[in-house]
């Protein structure tokens, strides 16, 4: 995928920061970038811009996430809290995901960079689709992990299927309940949403 950036001439570059704090800057980096992607959505965000956000230089992006779209999968709540979320016991790893899902989107939907993603699918369908696809293959590996503890995965194997329908469901729920705002999950309890989606992960996953 082409990561060069259109020109933004009215984009300074930020002052440099003296004191070496990696940690420090790769959280601000991950923030800014959260929140710009957010507010332009993937196609208009640059760089620079989350650079200047951020108060550090573009170089040191590169240097930390190599291109726009590493930086964008890093920057995604669920999937960069993956690993974390689904850790424990397979039977009640769809408990795990429906929770966390439902808790991001109920605190930040607006802020969050899936939901600013899935607006502009429509006039960015190929990146929208490139990282979609980068985001479920995450996914798949995390999943496995968990489900099959130990065993190499397999290409175009069951729990790919299984997993690209539980991203399926996810991003379905997110679209109609966050953007479009359709009944009933419009304004359906979070719990009970949680409750509806646990159920449907469970099947996908072990039915």
């Amino acid at each position: 995928m082409n990561d060069a950036e259109p020109a933004d001439e009215s984009v300074d570059e930020p002052p440099r920061r003296r004191r070496r704090d990696p940690e420090g800057h790769r959280v601000a980096i991950i923030e800014a970038a959260r929140h710009t992607f957010a507010e332009r959505g993937y196609a208009r965000t640059t760089l620079r811009e989350i650079a200047r956000r951020a108060g550090v230089t573009h170089g040191l992006i590169t240097r930390n996430f190599a291109s726009k779209e590493r930086l964008f999968l890093a920057a995604v709540p669920g999937n960069r809290d993956l690993e974390r979320v689904a850790a424990g016991d397979p039977k009640t790893l769809p408990d795990r995901i429906a929770h966390a899902f439902v808790r991001r989107l109920e605190s930040d939907a607006v802020n969050d960079p899936l939901i600013a993603l899935l607006r502009s699918a429509a006039s960015d369908e190929r990146a929208a689709a490139h990282l979609l696809v980068a985001m479920q293959e995450h996914s798949a590996a995390v999943y496995g992990s968990v489900l099959s503890p130990g065993e190499p995965a397999v290409p175009d194997g069951d729990l790919d299927t299984r997993v690209a329908l539980v991203g399926a469901q996810m991003i379905g729920v997110a679209f109609s309940r966050y953007i479009a705002r359709t009944e009933p999950l419009a304004s359906m309890p979070p719990d009970k949403l949680t409750e509806h989606l646990t159920r449907i992960l469970r099947q996908i996953l072990f039915g």
